[in-house]
């Protein structure tokens, strides 16, 4: 559906893996997001600012210095906006309980809904056993990634001088591996479990950059997506339930996708 959007207020918004500092954040996206959507409370899910890619080659244009203006301006306004930082921004964790232009940092939080349901926020980089136990590999894994993503620019690119919508070829190869699924499933499962033992009803994390929202045995698992590839949040009405946002800016108009539902990894897997 394409059209003039209203501004839209919700309790709560979660985002995460926005990647400021890469080539691939969708910073456009991003912030014409934030332009249409308001909230009381702001959760930042980690990896925002991608740390790695700083350090191997510094890269801020605009776009970026823009989205962290927008945030601050919502801070200012009065919302709460709590960043819970991930693998790639990890240099923020040694700054539990502080707060920097109004933004507060932490490590985790449980959070409850309107609906009195409560939720552990996590980024979820500590149940990555590649990240947890190997980092050389993993950083190995991001220079692949790196590819992917530069192809996605140029495809993104022709495609929009086609006239087409946006479309991600990294997202589209991740889940045609087997293994990929694979960890899909098992990192859900581990992150459950973790909710589990939280004695939560559920758990909202993001950084495999897999936008989803299933029920695993009992617990309500919610990834947020991110905004390189599948430009997602996950939104909170005011009576306590959870929606999920797919957002695309085209001109002066915005479109706005109502996903599909989401694949079992068991249908992807057979797939």
């Amino acid at each position: 559906m394409t059209g003039q959007v209203d501004t839209r207020h919700f309790r709560t918004l979660f985002i995460s893996d926005v990647h400021l500092g890469s080539k691939a954040a969708r910073t456009d996206f991003l912030l014409d997001f934030l332009r249409y959507h308001e909230a009381d409370t702001l959760f930042l899910v980690g990896d925002i600012v991608d740390g790695w890619r700083l350090k191997r080659n510094w890269y801020w244009p605009q776009g970026c210095n823009d989205v962290v203006q927008k945030l601050l301006r919502k801070a200012r306004k009065g919302a709460r906006i709590v960043y819970i930082p991930g693998n790639h921004d990890e240099f923020l964790r040694s700054f539990p309980g502080m707060h920097f232009g109004g933004i507060e940092v932490a490590e985790r939080a449980i959070y409850e809904m309107a609906d009195g349901k409560k939720y552990l926020i996590l980024h979820g980089d500590e149940f990555d056993v590649v990240v947890r136990n190997a980092r050389l590999l993993a950083y190995l894994g991001d220079w692949a990634y790196d590819a992917a993503i530069a192809i996605n620019v140029v495809l993104a690119a022709v495609r929009r001088r086609l006239g087409m919508p946006y479309w991600s070829f990294s997202a589209w190869a991740k889940l045609q591996v087997k293994h990929a699924v694979n960890f899909i499933g098992e990192f859900q499962r581990v992150v459950a479990e973790e909710a589990r033992r939280n004695n939560v009803d559920g758990v909202i994390c993001g950084h495999i950059h897999h936008a989803v929202m299933e029920d695993i045995e009992g617990i309500h698992y919610v990834n947020t997506g991110d905004w390189v590839e599948s430009c997602t949040a996950i939104a909170e009405n005011h009576d306590g339930t959870l929606e999920m946002i797919s957002w695309q800016r085209i001109g002066n108009t915005a479109e706005v996708k109502a996903l599909p539902k989401p694949q079992s990894v068991e249908d992807m897997q057979a797939a």
